[in-house]
């Protein structure tokens, strides 16, 4: 190649590289509102899950800046550097869904040790109303007994209520942080029988037996999908395991699905597909009672 052809091709190159970044500057800037709305969306939906939990939201909004442009950055490496773009779609899909899924999941899970403790809690609660204590001291009491994590939402009720707040706003909010029907049963009951006059010891003893009683059919679904529920994890886990045993038997197509275009689509859809089995069947295997 003479020098003055390798000199065209470097102005070339150079010209191309400042069209595709004022390219992207260009679409960057007319996408802004997109981007800060969903900003904005992710923000509450996290913020919701995290207040379930009780964990800080402070520094939140400045984490999902960070998280999106790791993201961006990412699905470029993947694209640009890697050349694949299948696995740079899956590879951001599943790094953006993934935090969501975990908190989500992680909320669940405490709300439902909170609905596992809360017949116990109602008891308790009858115990000390029928022993003469108000319906705060009540709460106060369960708030310095009770188990983790129910435990520290009568804490969060109790401190509310100290702090100035209505109780019955105070249960009010956490009914809609809960989001337990068992919990907004519980709260009802006690919010009528305090402003109707009346015995609040033999309302909450009723919703403790009907508590119990689905908590009994929740645990019977749960024994009898049991066995359902680990094929649903076994059905996932298969597909690798042939990958892993084909690939002693043929190591040359194996190594295709990695590196060509065909391949590395038909293994992108697969994954797709397997994860949406597996929570599709997850979905199925646990129903609402």
């Amino acid at each position: 190649m003479s020098p003055q052809t390798a000199e065209t091709s470097e102005v070339i190159i150079m010209a191309a590289s400042c069209f595709l970044g004022a390219c992207v500057a260009l679409f960057a800037y007319s996408a802004r509102p997109y981007y800060w709305r969903g900003i904005d969306f992710l923000e509450a939906e996290f913020s919701d899950k995290l207040r379930r939990l009780q964990k800080p939201t402070r520094h939140l909004r400045v984490g999902l800046i960070v998280w999106s442009v790791s993201l961006l950055v990412l699905f470029f490496s993947f694209t640009f550097i890697a050349r694949s773009l299948p696995f740079a779609i899956l590879t951001t899909l599943l790094l953006f869904c993934g935090p969501w899924w975990i908190l989500r999941r992680k909320a669940q899970q405490r709300r439902e040790q909170i609905e596992d403790q809360l017949a116990d809690a109602m008891v308790s609660l009858s115990s000390a109303i029928r022993a003469g204590l108000s319906l705060p001291q009540a709460v106060e009491m369960l708030a310095d007994t009770s188990p983790q994590p129910i435990k520290s939402e009568f804490g969060y009720i109790i401190t509310d209520y100290e702090m100035g707040k209505p109780l019955d706003r105070a249960l009010e909010e956490a009914k809609d942080r809960l989001r337990s029907e068992n919990f907004a049963l519980f709260a009802a009951a006690l919010l009528a029988s305090r402003d109707s006059g009346g015995r609040l010891n033999e309302t909450v003893d009723r919703i403790s037996h009907s508590v119990r009683e689905l908590q009994r059919l929740e645990r019977k679904v749960q024994s009898d999908t049991a066995m359902a529920r680990k094929s649903a994890i076994y059905m996932a886990l298969t597909p690798l395991f042939i990958l892993v045993a084909y690939y002693f038997v043929d190591s040359g197509a194996v190594a295709n699905i990695f590196v060509t275009t065909i391949g590395q689509l038909l293994l992108t859809t697969a994954i797709t597909l397997n994860i949406i089995a597996y929570f599709w069947a997850r979905h199925i295997l646990n129903p609402d009672i």
